[in-house]
């Protein structure tokens, strides 16, 4: 597993969600920013080759296992965080929700919000559902939330192609991961002023 991490870490920008002055790089800088390549239309850095939609089968809230593949042929954004952490986590969700409340309502109708927890040891199904309830109260699709055991969680970062969490969790991807009806991943997002807005933008562009 160390060495996927190793081998991972060209993969993406990893945020450091901490409340101390010595966690740093809570956002991508104006570089790493621009070093991501636009793709055609999509507003978010393009993934070349795009993703396929991982396979992986976790916890949901109710205790449930809960396979990836439930959202397959639907837009599905998945992210992995933690609940406490004091910025970017909460932040990217209500982002997130921000976004698909913004798109046409069919579109918004058939999207999934997938949020793979990355500390194993605090995130409970309860602890992650009612902190879910933060951000999806007014949608029509409440977030899906996932727990798992430590190698499960491992696993399904790896699947996705994002860097494996360290530090109990708390340092982990930044990414937000697009797929669309056709089960590929063509961009992905970055936590930012505009990150929004780049998802209501390229949202309904995946969704057929």
């Amino acid at each position: 597993m160390k060495l996927i991490a190793l081998l991972m870490v060209a993969l993406g920008v990893l945020a450091g969600c901490s409340s101390s002055s010595s966690g740093g790089g809570d956002k991508p800088t104006t570089a790493e920013l621009n070093d991501q390549p636009k793709v055609g239309q999509y507003q978010g850095f393009g993934l070349q080759p795009p993703l396929p939609r991982p396979s992986f089968t976790l916890t949901d809230t109710s205790g449930k296992p809960f396979s990836f593949s439930q959202t397959a042929g639907r837009p599905t954004l998945l992210y992995f965080g933690y609940t406490h952490c004091p910025d970017v986590c909460p932040t990217t969700m209500a982002d997130i929700a921000q976004a698909v409340a913004g798109v046409p309502a069919a579109v918004r109708a058939k999207t999934d919000v997938v949020f793979v927890t990355t500390d194993v040891k605090h995130d409970t199904g309860p602890v992650i559902a009612a902190w879910l309830r933060h951000f999806d109260t007014a949608l029509p699709n409440r977030f899906i939330g996932l727990t798992g055991s430590q190698g499960q969680i491992d696993a399904a970062q790896a699947a996705a192609h994002v860097v494996l969490a360290e530090d109990g969790g708390q340092t982990h991807a930044a990414d937000v991961l697009l797929y669309g009806a056709d089960d590929y991943a063509h961009v992905k997002y970055l936590q930012s002023d505009n990150e929004a807005d780049q998802i209501a933008h390229d949202l309904p562009l995946i969704a057929h």
